[in-house]
This record gives structure tokens, C-alpha cells and sequence, in this order.
């Protein structure tokens, strides 16, 4: 392996268990985001446009199809010669087979990996982040401040700032204290989970840590708490830019709509930092002669002949003519049935409404079976693979999966064969 200067790590395994349905039988950076992207693309094409050859995706999750999705990183520019993209699930060692445990133990588990590229510096990220970040300013803020270990922090608002890991720092920017959740923050400098530590030191740190059995293995709890604690140089680098945690079905739902209503933050379609995405080539997209398309985003593929407001539309979407679609989400492949109402929707790869459902915040006859504590806002979310029964009525804060297609066989049913075509085209 050719040595490299800083390589980067992507966190992708978790399971997202707060986006309910979506993320049943995918892994949460698998999930589609916009009209044309995956989650996981912003952290791949942020180390594309920094400059960074080397990325290691972590996988653990149902990453069946996100390890597909990835292959091996052309889409990004990351099938290099000298480095390129890696996918690095858990493996059988010697000393047995293990998951990974937390996020600092899912680095220590691949510590050979890294050591084989003999990097000063290693990048740590997220893989359900949406953002555009130039990695490369932060290693050399970090050089600069000689520091060991360095955070990016983005301001969020002081109300906001007990939902966050919440960094304390002196004049300089080093942190002098970490707190997770705090009911009374001292400072609203709220952690990005985005990392870059010097790697003799980071090495070193994940060996004591593994050695913890108090440890969680985690670094917000452990590992960055621990280098604060015992004096080490740990600085904060301050990101301005647009940056959202999509780990909610709310989030993920607000960050769609930001590409809407804050595009001059969230701009897509700037060529100077691209976002890059797998995506097979495909007819361009029709507005039939009596549709009506305001505000929305639409991708190759898709055939809208009903009205569609302030919304997002995947590729190969199908709305009849007829049908209403309203501040929703459409993900790829689904098809909205003549006379369909949504308002307020995130509906899951390759669903069928059938002709005549009602998704709304107030739909009239709507069940009180399909109610999540996961769904908030009115917003309404509807599995992958699945058909929606003709005629049904849907309220606000429903989640519909894959389960109700056998206690609710007169309004839900299983279509697997889509998904499963899907997987094969991506």
C-alpha cells in the first residue's frame, strides 16, 4: 500500500433505527436523499473534493445494498491506483468474531487497515450527515494549532443546543470540556461528528480504550472525553456552512424541504463542490400536458401527469393523472395512483398507492392503527416495497411497514419483487 497523508473513515454502520420502515432492510447511508442522491454521497464526495484518496466504509447494518451502491468508488473518483474505496465490515480474526461495538472499537477493529497506509492523519465521519465540507481546511487547522485531536463545531441555536454534544473551549478554541445532552449548556459549539486526530495518537488511545472494560467504546463518550480529561490538545474547528444529522424522520424530511426553500445553502447543482452519486443512465423526465409541477425537485426517469407541489421526486416515479402530491418526499420507483391526495409524505422506494389514498394530516376515516411515536409534525411514512390498498385513508403521524401487510391485509400488501429489482439496478 502506498503511504498517505490523511486517510479518511465513514461510519456507516448503524442501524437508524429512529427513521422506523425506511431503514428495515437498509442501512440508514443507503437511504435515498433528494431526487437523485443516497446519504451516504455527501461524505463520499466531500473527501472526492478534498483531495482525500483513501476512505474506509464501515459497514454493519443491513449493508447488503449499500455495500453494492458503493462498489468500488467510481462514481466519486475513488477507484484509485494508490489508495481508492474500501468497504470494511466486521471480520473473523483470531481472536473470534466480533461486531463492531461502538464507534471507537469499529476503528480499533481496523487499525491494520489504516496502519497499512501509515497516515499522520486520520479523518473519522459519519455517514448520515448531509453537508459540504472541505476536509482539507480542517487537517491543516489542525496541523496549524498542533493539535492531536480536532472537532468540527457548527453554532446551533442556544434552545437547540441540549439535543447536541456540546463542546466548552478556553480563548484559544482547545476544549476544555465535553458534555453530552446538557440540560444547561455553558455554550452552544455543538459537535458535527466530524474528527481528525493525528494517528500515533489516536492508535495509541483506541489500544487503552479497547483494554477499558468500564469503556463503551464510543468516542463522544469515551474516547474524546478521555483525551480532554488528561490534558491532550484537543481543538475545535468551526464549520459555517449548511450541516444537518438526518437520523430523524423529521430531520430527514426538514432537509429534503431545505433543498426547496434554502437551496442558496444546500446548492446541489453547484459545480464547484459536486455532489457526486451512483445513478444509471435514464430517459429524461415528463410533465404531462395537464400536469402541474410548482417548486419540486424531479430527476431523470420520473412521469408526473398530476399535480405535484413543494416536493421532491425521485427517479422512475409514476404520478397519474389526478393524483395530488403535496411537502412530500417521493423516492425512487414508486407509483401514485390516479386520485391519490399525499400531504406531507415520505414514501419508501418502489411503493404502489393504489388509486384513491389519502395520506393526509387531517384525511378524513383515517385509521388510528398505523400512529408512530417515530413520526412527528403531521409527517406520514410509508415502507419501501409495499402497495397501499385503493380507497385508503392515512393520518398525520402513521408509519406504515412491512408488519401491517399481515395484520392489515385489506389495506397493506407486500411487493418484495420491486425491491429486489431495485437492488439489482443500483
Amino acid at each position: 500500500m502506498a503511504k498517505q497523508e490523511t486517510i479518511a473513515m465513514i461510519l456507516a454502520g448503524g442501524q437508524g433505527s429512529r427513521l422506523g420502515v425506511l431503514t428495515d432492510f437498509v442501512a440508514k447511508p443507503a437511504v435515498p436523499f433528494g431526487s437523485r442522491y443516497r446519504i451516504i454521497d455527501f461524505p463520499l464526495s466531500n473527501c472526492m473534493n478534498s483531495g482525500i484518496e483513501t476512505v474506509g466504509v464501515l459497514t454493519q447494518y443491513q449493508p447488503l445494498e449499500l455495500n453494492s451502491y458503493i462498489g468500488n468508488g467510481h462514481p466519486w473518483d475513488l477507484d484509485r491506483n494508490s489508495g481508492g474505496t474500501f468497504i470494511l465490515p466486521p471480520y473473523l480474526s483470531l481472536e473470534g468474531n466480533d461486531w463492531y461495538k461502538g464507534t471507537a472499537n469499529a476503528i480499533y477493529q481496523n487499525i491494520p487497515f489504516i496502519d497499512g497506509y501509515d497516515p499522520r492523519f486520520v479523518l473519522i465521519l459519519s455517514g448520515d450527515h448531509i453537508y459540504k465540507m472541505d476536509y482539507a481546511k480542517m487537517v491543516a487547522a489542525h496541523i496549524e494549532k498542533e493539535a492531536e485531536a480536532t472537532i468540527a463545531v457548527i453554532e446551533v441555536p442556544w434552545s437547540e443546543a441540549s439535543r447536541f454534544g456540546i463542546m466548552n473551549v478556553d480563548g484559544e478554541g482547545r476544549v476544555t470540556e465535553f458534555e453530552e445532552k446538557p440540560a444547561e449548556p455553558k455554550s452552544n459549539l455543538a459537535s458535527m461528528g466530524v474528527y481528525c486526530f493525528s494517528w500515533e495518537v489516536l492508535r495509541r488511545e483506541l489500544i487503552e480504550d479497547e483494554r477499558n472494560p468500564k469503556s463503551e467504546n464510543d468516542f463522544g463518550g469515551d474516547v474524546i472525553p478521555g483525551l480532554i480529561a488528561k490534558g491532550r490538545q484537543v481543538y475545535t474547528y468551526h464549520f459555517n456552512g449548511y450541516w444537518k444529522d438526518v437520523g430523524t424522520v423529521s430531520s430527514l424530511w426538514e432537509s429534503n424541504m431545505d433543498l426547496l426553500i434554502n437551496s442558496d445553502q444546500i446548492d446541489l447543482r453547484d459545480m464547484s463542490w459536486p455532489i457526486f452519486s451512483k445513478n444509471p443512465q435514464r430517459p429524461s423526465h415528463y410533465f404531462g400536458p395537464d400536469s402541474i409541477v410548482k417548486n419540486t425537485a424531479v430527476t431523470d426517469g420520473a412521469e408526473l401527469y398530476g399535480e405535484v407541489y413543494n416536493s421532491v421526486i425521485g427517479y422512475n416515479v409514476l404520478i397519474e393523472k389526478g393524483a395530488v402530491v403535496r411537502d412530500s418526499i417521493i423516492m425512487p420507483g414508486v407509483h401514485i395512483g390516479e386520485g391519490a391526495v399525499l400531504d406531507r409524505c415520505i414514501v419508501g422506494m418502489n411503493t404502489v398507492i393504489e388509486s384513491g389514498v389519502r395520506a393526509e394530516p387531517d384525511a378524513e376515516g383515517g385509521r388510528d392503527d398505523f400512529l408512530s411515536p417515530l413520526c412527528q409534525d403531521d409527517i406520514t411514512v410509508i415502507a419501501p416495497g409495499l402497495i397501499i390498498r385503493e380507497g385508503l385513508a392515512i393520518t398525520g403521524n402513521s408509519m406504515i411497514g412491512p408488519a401491517h401487510a399481515k395484520s392489515h391485509p385489506d389495506a397493506v400488501a407486500e411487493c418484495p419483487s420491486l425491491l429486489r429489482r431495485e437492488m439489482e439496478l443500483c
